[in-house]
């Protein structure tokens, strides 16, 4: 079951909270089921500043976080590489970079290096 909710939320548009996708519901507009329109956040942007919702951008009609989401990291669309992170909306490798060490915004002090994502001491 968390599988298939897993999977559902990675595929269904954000919607308004308290509207359930038409889909969930049964209803499919084949059926002469009419005036259930799904309000996505390209039509109704002020769904992704609800809560609960995914982000207040708006990419493909979903609702994300552009300062944190891997996939559409400070733009929509804009891929992080794999073994980066999404921190403040720029891609950075956190095993290496000493201003997000290990994770965003977690700065190395003066004088030591980040190294497999943990501040060390320089030698």
């Amino acid at each position: 079951m968390a599988t298939l909710a897993m999977a559902l939320s990675e595929t269904t548009p954000t919607t308004i909270p308290g509207e359930t996708h038409r889909l969930l519901r049964g209803q499919h507009h084949h059926h002469g089921h009419r005036g259930h329109h799904q309000k996505t956040c390209d039509k109704y942007p002020g769904v992704c500043r609800s809560t609960g919702s995914g982000g207040p951008d708006c990419c493909k009609k979903k609702c994300v976080d552009v300062s944190s989401d891997r996939n559409n990291c400070g733009k929509c669309g804009k891929k992080c590489k794999y073994s980066q992170m999404c921190c403040k909306g720029k891609c950075v490798s956190t095993m290496s970079s000493n201003s997000h060490c290990g994770r965003c915004d977690n700065r190395c002090l003066h004088g030591d290096s980040c190294v497999y994502g943990i501040c060390s001491y320089a030698n």
